[in-house]
């Protein structure tokens, strides 16, 4: 069951890229970030509650306990980088770079969990940095720069190597814990983290002049995100971490359809075939 798992969190990962846009068009990412997480945080105490799990936390050990607050810190770092680039940048841009951490992954799970490396995997590992690096040619990302602002790019890349650091240690943080629980942990770690972030910088303010619109696809982003952990580390849980990664990242799918949809943002040639490869690759790396 864990490859429809894998599946539902790809939909529901996807969705949330699209919600998140639409909700931190004025709002700041930062802040933004903050409320996503409370919703986030109620749904996944709420399925603890719902899958009676609570029981379990007397029975988490030190070391299953850091290694969930080290993943936690981690998603919070890569949600509030991720966010940002969001906001900066074009969305058939800053997702490729972020789905770019299945690569380095998979370079991880061969290091630190021995799951192995087939040169079919090396392979698909490779077709996705070319189909990344296609994705974002050089041309379009100054462009996109010009009209949008710079750095945009050093966030996208800096949330995937800490997407990447947060599937590994989630993995070795779940293995004696109920999912659901561990979810629930890991995202108490990044409210407390994404909100001193917010009164660090000043911001909290903002948060009452969100407009209502805004504020609801926030919450509906929070929402869908809340769906995808769930069903993430379900799978996590029960399948390979280097095959459960490339399928969630298959989300990119949806986004990009929906921002074609929603923002009406269109793919060159050369950022279809990257997008074939990307997908050929994550296609090979479930299958093998």
């Amino acid at each position: 069951m864990w490859i429809f798992y894998a599946i539902g969190s790809s939909f529901f990962a996807g969705i949330t890229a699209i919600l998140a846009k639409c909700g931190i068009q004025k709002t700041s990412s930062d802040v933004a970030t903050a409320i996503r997480t409370i919703v986030v945080l109620v749904f996944s105490w709420l399925m603890v509650l719902i899958t009676r799990t609570w029981t379990g936390i007397t029975q988490v050990s030190g070391m299953t306990l850091l290694f969930l607050v080290l993943s936690g810190l981690a998603t919070g770092a890569s949600w509030l980088c991720y966010f940002y680039a969001l906001q900066k940048g074009d969305i058939n841009k800053v997702v490729p770079i972020d789905k770019s951490s299945t690569v380095l992954t998979i370079l991880l799970a061969l290091i630190f969990l021995h799951e192995g490396l087939t040169w079919q995997k090396a392979a698909a590992a490779i077709l996705i940095g070319i189909g990344t690096l296609l994705m974002i040619s050089k041309k379009d990302t100054k462009l996109d720069e010009e009209a949008n602002g710079s750095g945009w790019m050093f966030y996208a890349i800096l949330s995937a190597l800490f997407a990447s650091l947060t599937a590994i240690l989630g993995k070795i943080g779940i293995a004696r814990v109920d999912s659901n629980l561990g979810t629930a942990i890991r995202t108490t770690v990044v409210l407390i983290m994404s909100w001193m972030i917010v009164f660090i910088s000043g911001k909290q303010h903002e948060v009452k002049k969100i407009e209502k619109k805004e504020l609801g696809f926030i919450v509906l982003s929070g929402l869908a995100t809340g769906a995808s952990w769930m069903c993430y580390y379900r799978a996590l849980q029960e399948g390979p971490a280097s095959v459960v990664v490339p399928i969630d990242k298959l989300s990119i799918l949806v986004t990009i359809a929906f921002s074609w949809i929603v923002f009406h943002e269109k793919l060159t040639k050369k950022a279809a075939w990257g997008l074939i490869c990307i997908t050929f690759g994550t296609v090979v790396l479930a299958v093998i």
